[in-house]
């Protein structure tokens, strides 16, 4: 296991906690602590407190489930905490309501309150920020940190009143003169400078990042702006040339001012500085002005057009950006369907990346979720994922998600997990008749006659 030091002051992501969010209807816990079989390569030892024993945290962890399990809804929903916080009180409408998703199937859900936590390390020192809130009104929110191993007051809200820790009362006093109901406290004190809860603001911004198919042309935006600058573009054509794409350089067009501007504001709303606005969806590939080269026959090299290039080449290349932008700042990158138009050795290399603390030095962390069972491993050799990396997703009767971790199951160490999730034996498979699907198929005929 690998040491650190206070002098690294390290931010990692521990737990996050949800209720009636999305398909999580009740209670769900998901997280990057290490357990008792975790691989010795993969924990990362984290500094928590001063003069305390460092914690174990996991680099990775990858959730699996069938299609419409509530996979995706883990990560939209810690993408959701993230927008609230950095959003609610810049861009929200004062008299407007608060823009959340709770549990639709049931009418009871729909009323209650929704509810969010993170546990996360901060500069070194445990920090517990939450928030419970409803269409109309934050309920209740509240920060504590732990610098000796017991919880410190920052702040603890309760509907308008604000009661402030032993730091920043004047100002956490000044900021309470600015909360509206329907806006976060966090977020109504980041815009105020309230510097004791700037940096929690700021991890928000930094983490938390979430690729999904909509956001693709944010994230080739970066990819492209990362190809202009000198200290990003050896790197980023490194990853577009070790992908066996096919690709051997890249060359980028001077854009005019106006797709400038519009990619630099692309880059902004990836990175959580403007909220992305709902009529633009974004440039495509072609408006980046970036051409990929490609090896002729001849060995002359050939830039193909855009709409030339391959889905796959196009899926990683909006990755790059944000995989290298997390393993240099270290922070928290979420992944929807990994494995979507990418090969799985490709996916394997980017587990590894963050698995690897020589490619990851700065303690990134990758949460995905994946359909591909190759990626849980088999019963020899060394494991892409621990077992305690693996977790899983699975609908109930009543359409909620109920999540849990591989470890609940107690596997064996040497157990063939892929083999055993296909078999069903941990649950989060579909439950397929071939009988209905056929049966399906006679309506079809029977309709058309």
């Amino acid at each position: 296991m690998n040491d650190t030091s206070i002098a690294s002051q390290p931010s990692v992501l521990l737990t996050f906690r949800a209720e009636n969010v999305r398909s999580f209807r009740d209670e769900m816990e998901f997280s990057l602590l290490a357990t008792g079989v975790a691989e010795g390569a993969y924990v990362r030892s984290v500094t928590w407190r001063e003069g305390g024993s460092p914690i174990d945290v996991l680099p990775v962890a990858g959730v699996f489930g069938a299609n419409g399990s509530g996979k995706s809804n883990l990560l939209k929903a810690m993408d959701d905490m993230r927008n609230l916080v950095l959003h609610s009180f810049r861009y929200g409408d004062p008299e407007g309501q608060i823009h959340r998703r709770p549990f639709m199937l049931d009418r009871e859900a729909r009323d209650r309150p929704s509810r969010f936590e993170v546990d996360l390390v901060l500069d070194g020192v445990m920090h517990e920020y939450g928030f419970l809130l409803d269409d109309e009104k934050v309920i209740e929110e509240w920060a504590y940190r732990y610098p000796k191993g017991r919880a410190a007051l920052i702040f603890r809200r309760e509907g308008d009143h604000v009661e402030a820790g032993s730091t920043d009362r004047q100002k956490t006093r000044a900021v309470q003169e600015l909360i509206r109901p329907n806006a976060l406290f966090l977020s109504t004190a980041a815009s105020a400078k309230h510097g004791s809860l700037l940096p929690l603001y700021q991890w928000f911004g930094r983490n938390l990042h979430l690729a999904e198919g909509d956001s693709r042309p944010w994230r080739q935006a970066l990819t492209t702006e990362m190809l202009g600058r000198e200290r990003h573009r050896h790197r980023v054509l490194a990853l577009l040339q070790a992908a066996d794409l096919g690709v051997t350089a890249a060359q980028k067009r001077e854009p005019d001012p106006v797709m400038a501007d519009r990619l630099r504001r692309a880059v902004k709303i990836l990175q959580g500085v403007e909220e992305e606005p709902e009529s633009d969806e974004g440039p495509t590939f072609d408006e980046l002005g970036v051409e990929l080269l490609h090896r002729g026959v001849d060995g002359e090299e050939v830039a193909l057009h855009a709409e030339d290039e391959s889905l796959g080449t196009r899926v990683w290349f909006g990755l790059i950006g944000p995989v290298v932008q997390a393993l240099e700042s270290g922070s928290v990158f979420l992944a929807d369907e990994l494995d979507a138009s990418l090969h799985p050795s490709l996916v394997t290399e980017i587990v590894r990346l963050f698995q690897d603390p020589d490619t990851n030095p700065e303690r990134a962390q990758l949460v995905f979720n994946s359909h591909d069972p190759t990626l849980l491993g088999d019963s020899s050799g060394d494991r892409l994922l621990g077992r305690d990396q693996i977790w899983f997703t699975e609908k109930s009767n009543d359409g909620s998600t109920r999540l849990y971790p591989l470890v609940d199951l107690e596997p064996r160490k040497q157990e063939a997990i892929g083999k055993r999730y296909l078999e069903g034996r941990y649950g989060a498979t579909p439950i397929l008749s071939h009988e209905e699907f056929v049966a399906a198929i006679e309506l079809v005929g029977t309709s058309s006659r």
